[in-house]
């Protein structure tokens, strides 16, 4: 098997971790999640991983917090989710770091981009906590920001729908689903996708963008491998 990318930045929802229960965190989806690192982290496949915290905190719905406090709490959440899931690639034998964007020495690194590309140079997971430390950017942004700063090949967004759709499918089932899009058409459309800030920056910098459901057990391998799963943006 040969991988089609060299340095991956794979996003992961915060909802994706809490799995069937929608809160909080569920060890058999940490499980699989790092079993399917390890598949593609055997390959030779830098991995970089930036998570959300959507499981713990959504900032924005709340209408009375102020939003940089909503917000620095959701960089908390992100922090918890990137400390399990260091540990669960840790217990079956992949080295990982976790960089965090607010410094907090006693749990993690804090992030520096040279020693985040050393990491990865030497076959380390590195997974990014805290968002990118400053409150009105979103995960989404996060990834963006860091695929570029880590010249990362693509970004790999395993969310908990399967692909890109034109409204939410849980809503309404005849939503038209996407195999390809542009990054315009990402933000012409309006699609919920990823937040505009992201899909501009991803634009801007020519970033691909795979998206996938992680739900579905081999789906990280497949994408790695250039299979045609889920919907490409480019």
């Amino acid at each position: 098997m040969k991988p089609k990318y060299k340095r991956v930045i794979l996003k992961i929802s915060g909802e994706a971790l809490a799995g069937e229960s929608k809160f909080g965190l569920n060890e058999q989806m940490l499980s699989q999640v790092a079993k399917q690192i390890k598949e593609i982290h055997e390959l030779g496949v830098q991995v970089a991983i930036v998570v959300g915290g959507g499981n713990f905190w959504r900032g924005r719905t709340s209408k009375s917090m102020d939003r940089a406090t909503a917000d620095y709490m959701g960089m908390l959440a992100t922090v918890i989710n990137a400390m399990a899931l260091q540990d669960s690639f840790e217990a079956i034998g992949i080295p990982t770091r976790v960089q965090t964007a607010i410094e907090m020495k006693e749990i993690a690194e804090p992030y520096i981009r040279r020693r985040a590309i050393s990491q990865l140079n030497n076959n380390e997971v590195v997974i990014f906590g805290a968002g990118t430390g400053n409150p009105f950017f979103s995960t989404d942004t996060t990834a963006a920001l860091r695929a570029a700063e880590i010249e990362a090949d693509i970004i790999l967004l395993a969310k908990k729908v399967d692909a890109v759709y034109s409204e939410d499918p849980e809503q309404n089932p005849n939503a038209t689903r996407y195999d390809t899009l542009t990054h315009k058409e990402v933000l012409e459309k309006g699609l919920g996708v990823m937040d505009s800030t992201a899909a501009s920056l991803c634009m801007d910098n020519n970033i691909p963008i795979h998206v996938f459901g992680l739900a579905q057990e081999g789906n990280i391998l497949k994408a790695i491998l250039g299979e045609k799963i889920g919907t490409i943006i480019t």
